[in-house]
């Protein structure tokens, strides 16, 4: 006796197989595939990725994004080096003019057998390939008390200073300022001076004097003066004038750097009549 086990609900209903093996896991997996996003062709095989706009947008944001960074990163560049480049010109600028001031501030009173007088004799000399109305002015020498003593150079503290511009050598914008400097003051044969390289683009460089009422451009201390009638007299200050090169000249010539020193040497004191008469 064959015995056989159907399955009635199968054979009243013969497409429910089919329909759960079929039609139920396609529509799951089409639920899935929209679900993330998944876009089906209309062979039926799936296929992922973005479309042209969307690459053509990424690639927009992208160079949007590049360029920002390029301004920004051109900007702090160009900050830098100009940041650097004022920097390497006041470096040269500020040491120069601590130098003058340090000469300027230790004068010697003239008369002296180490201190000579204080003449203002300017050497005006003009510079291949300008006009002669743009001139070069050096200034006057002075004694001053600066000089370092040590076992190498067994000169006393006093030595003569003066400034001078020279031509550059390497075709630099301007002239060179050099610091010419004498130890031995009491000389056998010749006189030997020591030049020291200060700072270059400099244009011009003047000295004035203050007599206690106004600045003159000269000065001579054997001359008498007008009040006393003494002589080896030194001004009451002393300013340097520095006219820099200018490459950009648009706007206009720059302000010269000024440079007030006051002067607190005396050559003379005042007599005991003096004295007395100025306290009644």
């Amino acid at each position: 006796m064959n015995s056989e086990i159907r399955n009635l609900k199968a054979e009243r209903h013969p497409k429910v197989e089919n329909r759960i093996g079929g039609n139920r896991t396609l529509s799951t997996a089409f639920g899935l595939r929209d679900s993330f996003g998944l876009r089906s062709s209309g062979c039926g095989a799936s296929r992922t990725g973005f479309t042209l706009l969307e690459l053509l947008l990424a690639v927009l944001v992208f160079a949007i994004v590049l360029g920002a960074i390029q301004v920004v990163f051109f900007s702090a560049f160009k900050l830098r080096t100009r940041t650097v480049d004022a920097i390497e010109r006041s470096l040269p600028l500020q040491q120069t003019l601590a130098i003058i001031k340090r000469d300027l501030a230790n004068l010697m009173p003239p008369g002296g057998p180490l201190s000579g007088a204080l003449q203002s004799t300017p050497n005006l000399t003009t510079a291949s390939g300008l006009s002669t109305t743009m001139s070069r002015q050096s200034g006057p020498q002075f004694y001053t008390a600066v000089g370092m003593v040590d076992d190498n150079t067994p000169w006393s503290e006093i030595q003569r200073v003066s400034y001078y511009l020279e031509t550059p050598t390497n075709d630099a914008p301007g002239l060179d300022l050099f610091r010419s400097v004498a130890r031995n003051l009491l000389p056998v044969m010749q006189d030997e001076t020591e030049d020291q390289f200060l700072m270059s683009g400099v244009e011009t460089i003047a000295f004035q004097y203050y007599d206690g009422n106004a600045w003159r451009d000269t000065w001579d201390s054997t001359q008498a003066d007008s009040a006393t009638g003494l002589t080896n007299n030194l001004p009451r200050a002393l300013k340097v004038q520095l006219q820099l090169h200018q490459d950009a000249q648009s706007f206009g010539i720059p302000a010269p750097v000024e440079l007030i020193v006051p002067v607190l040497v005396l050559a003379r004191t005042n007599t005991l009549s003096e004295a007395t008469g100025g306290a009644q």
